[in-house]
């Protein structure tokens, strides 16, 4: 009877015996776990302080300040918190801030692939950066890959990062002036594979993608493949999409450039290819809508334009066929546009422009054996008269070369009213205008020939404007003339002058102008006319 009950006092403590050493086990490595965590309590401090400063000697011309530290032992994880990058040049507003960054194992290259790297996440940083600060970083003789960013970023965790990710960024730049800023949120990228072995040319073995909102209504999509370890710089081949961007955002970029922009929105995709030897920007199809853009001539920078111009036609040069870079449009339509010149460096000042435009680019390219480009433009020249142009273009050893066709007429000259005070001090009141011309460049030479046109003209002196009977008889020859050097058959004064000169200054003599006027107008219509009369008087006579 004993016997039984020992054994059956055996049978119900032998589970417990069973879970004994677990239970030990499990005590221990809880006990060694809360250690470790109270262990960190100690470290977290002069990890941080040594990670800030070790971070500041990667850095040139800029400052980290990291708030707060937590390193997790179990799980070898880094957390920080309130990391700040100021430029020393303009420190009150930091140009980096990232409220969380988190680092660990990357486990799934540990588990499936035997790899020791790192994974590193970046939540809801904001990158912002106002005009003077852009202003430094341009000037830095440094380049950027030698400012210690990424020195700095790899300070942060022991691993090497093989994953990348940002979420929920914030990007801002902030002009001068009443202008908005240009705003990027809800900017998220993911890089993987990052730590790959060197690859051949064209591979690209890691994989990312980007996503963001653009000036509010607008977004950004990219997905691409890079190789972030070759030298000297990281390569990429990426497609891009983007959806209704708004232009005129970049108003306080473009005027400084004598450009302003007024609405319109952006639509396009493309892939771009960075590679060690290759540069590649194909723009398959793009859309315009609604913008309206000014070129501004004013007395003040006419020195600053005519130098720009010299540099794009230089930099024109530069790229045409180049065999390291390819540049390629394969259609952009603009439409329901509006473009302009402005000229305020004449009294009155006056603006010439074309309304309701619609223009349609294909196959633009740098490069000869990309074939011919052709662009085709219409619009309302003045808002009144109709308006066409054709351009052929192709692209040579040294640089552009195209052709081009403008076709203007039935412009109501009232609507130039500012243009011909500005240049003869008089008003149209009445009148119609057309414009033909073709014109060639090539090898950086200009040659073609413009031929304006004038119909039943009405002038008048401007009112409030000099009243002298110098200037009454100044205006009424204007008017006499217009009406002798008028076509006897068309009843219209024409003229046609040759164009000619370099790309980076193209010129028509305003004396070859007034010769062919007389030449074309007066001796080969006039005269005939006069010598057919007094032929006819004789022969009645």
């Amino acid at each position: 009877m004993n016997t039984h009950d020992g054994s059956n006092r055996r049978s119900i403590l032998r589970p417990g015996s069973r879970l004994r050493p677990w239970i030990w086990t499990g005590g221990v490595i809880v006990l060694i776990i809360a250690l470790a965590y109270g262990a960190t309590l100690f470290v977290n401090e002069p990890l941080r302080r040594y990670t800030e400063a070790k971070m500041n000697r990667a850095m040139k011309g800029y400052t980290v300040h990291i708030a707060g530290l937590q390193f997790h032992p179990v799980n070898f994880a880094l957390n920080l918190k309130g990391l700040t990058v100021s430029q020393n040049a303009h420190p009150n507003q930091p140009i980096l801030d990232i409220p969380y960054l988190h680092a660990s194992v990357h486990w799934k290259a540990l588990l499936l692939h035997g790899r020791v790297v790192g994974d590193m996440l970046i939540a809801r940083p904001k990158v912002y950066m106002n005009l003077p600060q852009m202003r430094k970083e341009i000037a830095n003789p440094t380049p950027v890959k030698e400012r210690g960013w990424q020195e700095a970023f790899e300070a942060i965790y022991p691993l090497k990062i093989n994953v990348f990710r940002i979420r929920e960024g914030d990007i801002t730049y902030q002009d001068q002036g009443p202008f908005k800023p240009l705003h990027i949120e809800h900017f998220n990228f993911h890089a993987t594979n990052i730590r790959n072995v060197r690859s051949r040319e064209h591979v690209y073995p890691s994989e990312f993608q980007a996503s963001a909102v653009v000036f509010g209504n607008g977004h950004l999509s990219v997905d691409g493949r890079a190789d972030f370890l070759a030298e000297p710089n990281a390569t990429f081949i990426a497609d891009t999409t983007l959806d209704r961007i708004a232009l005129d955002y970049f108003k306080p970029i473009t005027d400084r450039y004598n450009v302003t922009v007024d609405k319109g929105v952006l639509s396009a995709k493309g892939q771009v290819e960075y590679g060690a030897k290759t540069r590649r920007v194909e723009l398959r199809e793009a859309t315009i809508d609604g913008i309206k853009i000014d070129y501004v001539h004013t007395a003040s920078t006419a020195n600053a334009e005519q130098t720009r111009v010299t540099q794009t036609v230089q930099a024109a040069q530069a790229t045409g066929n180049a065999p390291d870079l390819l540049i390629r449009i394969g259609r952009l339509h603009i439409r329901n546009s509006n473009f302009g010149y402005v000229n305020r460096g004449t009294n009155p000042p006056y603006r010439v422009f074309l309304a309701d435009t619609d223009i349609t680019v294909t196959n633009v390219s740098n490069q000869t054996g990309a074939g011919i480009g052709t662009a085709a433009l219409s619009g309302k020249f003045m808002d009144s008269g109709t308006a066409t142009v054709d351009v052929k273009s192709r692209s040579t050893n040294s640089g552009p070369a195209f052709d081009v066709a403008i076709r203007i007429a039935g412009v109501d000259m009232s609507a130039m009213s500012d243009l011909f005070r500005a240049y003869g001090n008089f008003d149209v009141a009445s009148g119609q205008f057309a414009f033909y011309s073709e014109v060639s460049v090539e090898h950086g030479a200009v040659t073609g020939y413009v031929k304006p046109m004038f119909k039943d003209i009405a002038v008048y002196a401007p009112q409030g404007e000099d009243t002298s009977l110098r200037h009454k008889i100044y205006v009424k020859i204007v008017g006499v003339a217009s009406k002798i050097l008028k076509n006897r058959t068309r009843k219209e004064v024409a003229t046609r002058a040759d164009v000619n000169g370099r790309l980076d200054n193209p010129k028509v003599s305003v004396m070859q102008v007034a010769v062919r006027l007389v030449q074309n107008a007066f001796f080969k219509a006039i005269l005939p006319g006069l010598e057919r009369e007094t032929t006819e008087a004789r022969e009645n006579g």
